[in-house]
């Protein structure tokens, strides 16, 4: 006889931040179980990949058997989890459970950092629709970000990150700046070509990015497009000022700064760049982006 109890999928990361959601696993299976719900944790880093799991399932059947995709960890874990997905063509809702530093893709959605409240929108029906964003077939939730300070977060030492949150990931950047150089880019989209020197780039579906929470601040996560932020050469005396900007969201309209929406880009430049998706290494210039609508559907609080 088959089971009445559903099953649910729970990617995790161990090391993910400092460590809340791992104190807190049996709790929330815990709570999942008592909702009738059986958890099939499989770790991020472990001997068998959510790849190779979701690789398995019978593409007929198993939307009868799971109910969703918990994901906890920080935003490598979930583009970690959603490229997985999409490769495997497998259709569920995604639960978020922020466990990371930054965290930048939920905090598009006002996901708690409370685990209890966290797991009450998992437990919960209620839904939305999220883009996902594509580069050279790879596919990102959040932020591809190309540029000489765009790998901060690789740079950080892990320790200090757990420590200090995303405030390693600014005392990092702040010893890259009097390095900057300004690099010639080329971008194309369907609607123009920009010839442009930039410092560095980030090429938005949400509005986040190193914990800096309006980045890019006219985002939308289900518009169909794309937010494309290019920093041209700042004078070092102006640097403080255009800094708190960013930090007000109001930045956007600075001569410094190069804004567009597209669905459709190609990045190319005759220097060799480091890039940075969803806080993990990324791909190498020239870099050809895209939009998949409405791909993914994560759990709400309403």
């Amino acid at each position: 006889m088959a089971s009445s109890f559903k099953k649910v999928i729970m990617l995790y990361n161990p090391t993910s931040g400092n460590g809340l959601f791992k104190s807190n696993l049996d709790r929330i299976i815990e709570k999942y179980e008592m909702a009738g719900k059986v958890v099939v944790p499989i770790r991020s880093y472990g001997p068998i990949s959510i790849d190779d799991f979701l690789a398995s399932l019978d593409k007929d059947t198993y939307q009868d058997e799971y109910s969703q995709i918990l994901a906890a960890g920080g935003d490598g874990t979930l583009n970690y989890c959603v490229n997985a997905m999409v490769k495997n063509d497998i259709d569920l809702p995604i639960t978020i459970l922020p466990a990371g530093t930054a965290n930048d893709f939920a905090y598009y959605f006002n996901i708690p950092s409370e685990i209890d409240a966290m797991v009450d929108i998992g437990l919960g029906e209620h839904y939305t629709y999220a883009d996902l964003g594509v580069v050279n077939g790879k596919y990102f939730i959040n932020v591809a970000a190309i540029g000489q300070v765009v790998d901060v977060s690789q740079k950080t030492d892990p320790t200090m990150k757990n420590t200090l949150g995303v405030l390693a990931y600014y005392l990092k950047a702040l010893t890259e700046f009097p390095n900057l150089k300004p690099i010639p880019v080329k971008l194309t989209t369907p609607e123009k070509v920009y010839q442009e020197d930039m410092y560095f780039m980030v090429v938005m579906n949400g509005k986040s990015a190193g914990g800096l929470k309006m980045v890019s601040p006219e985002s939308e996560i289900n518009d169909g497009k794309l937010d494309v932020m290019l920093f041209r050469e700042i004078p070092a005396l102006e640097m403080p000022a255009f800094f708190m900007k960013v930090l007000q969201g109001t930045h956007i309209k600075s001569k410094y700064v190069l804004h567009f929406k597209t669905d459709k880009l190609l990045l190319e430049s005759d220097h060799e760049l480091p890039t940075d998706v969803d806080g993990e290494h990324g791909v190498m210039l020239p870099m050809d982006f895209s939009v998949i609508h409405n791909r993914l559907r994560i759990s709400t609080k309403e």
